[in-house]
């Protein structure tokens, strides 16, 4: 069975992507990051996502200071895996390798991708059966 406990919102995952990039914010710190990417929301917008975050546990909150301070609790890393967990179950009856395969035939790789993706096929051919 699938375990859903990361999935987000695109709005959340907006906010949750500013946090992993830039570290604990303020929601007036969100709020300009998002709008540096083009997302126009509103700071009670931004004020009432974050807020839900915690309560999700997504987030950490500190109000030593001025202004509330949320800072990420679960890892991007974390969030990803379940994602595409969730798409491989979703899509791919749970087989990763047709999910590969497209991404290589549809996606353009950056040379340097290329490396790692062969080097990793290489590293995967060698270990013992």
């Amino acid at each position: 069975m699938v375990t859903r406990q990361y999935e987000l919102g695109d709005a959340e995952f907006g906010v949750m992507k500013v946090l992993w990039d830039v570290g604990p914010a303020t929601v007036r710190d969100v709020l300009d990051h998002l709008h540096r990417r083009g997302r126009r929301l509103a700071y009670t917008t931004v004020q009432t996502l974050l807020t839900r975050l915690e309560q999700k546990r997504y987030v950490a909150s500190d109000k030593s200071g001025m202004a509330f301070v949320y800072r990420p609790r679960v890892s991007r890393d974390r969030v990803s895996r379940s994602r595409l967990s969730v798409l491989l179950a979703q899509v791919y009856d749970g087989s990763a390798g047709p999910l590969v395969l497209q991404l290589v035939r549809d996606e353009q790789l950056s040379q340097e991708e290329l490396r790692e993706l062969q080097a990793l096929i290489k590293e995967l051919d060698e270990r013992p059966k």
